[in-house]
């Protein structure tokens, strides 16, 4: 896949961003323990209560993605801001799934919060929200 950004440093963490997708979406979410911070805090469209730690986002984004047969996934529209050594990375997306039996077209929007530690860019926040009715 091109990537959409022109600044090696966006490049990278876009990078980080589509792999940390790739795992959940691919059907590998104990791969999102190379992505997500230990501190990672998610608000998400299926928990009530934020999720605090990556621990329980990675068992959070796991029981989706068992429990889901994802046909596809898209995101659309990314900007990546960057500020030193932590970053915004904000995108519409586009999915289809079946989960219990129905099939699901879904659109939304993602934000994640990213933080360079140790030569690598982590997700420290996640923030999803559905379009506006």
């Amino acid at each position: 896949m091109t990537q959409p950004f022109d600044d090696p440093v966006k490049q990278e963490i876009w990078a980080t961003l589509r792999a940390l997708n790739d795992a959940w979406t691919q059907g590998l979410p104990d791969d999102l323990a190379r992505y997500f911070h230990r501190d990672m805090i998610a608000i998400t469209a299926t928990d009530r209560h934020r999720l605090d730690g990556s621990a329980a986002c990675i068992a959070a984004w796991k029981k989706f993605a068992d429990a889901a047969r994802i046909h596809h996934w898209r995101e659309i529209d990314p900007v990546v801001h960057v500020y030193g050594n932590s970053a915004v990375v904000a995108y519409d997306f586009d999915m289809a799934f079946d989960l219990g039996g129905q099939a699901v077209h879904l659109g939304g929007r993602d934000m994640f919060f990213f933080v360079k530690e140790e030569g690598r860019w982590l997700a420290v926040a996640d923030q999803f929200s559905p379009y506006p009715a």
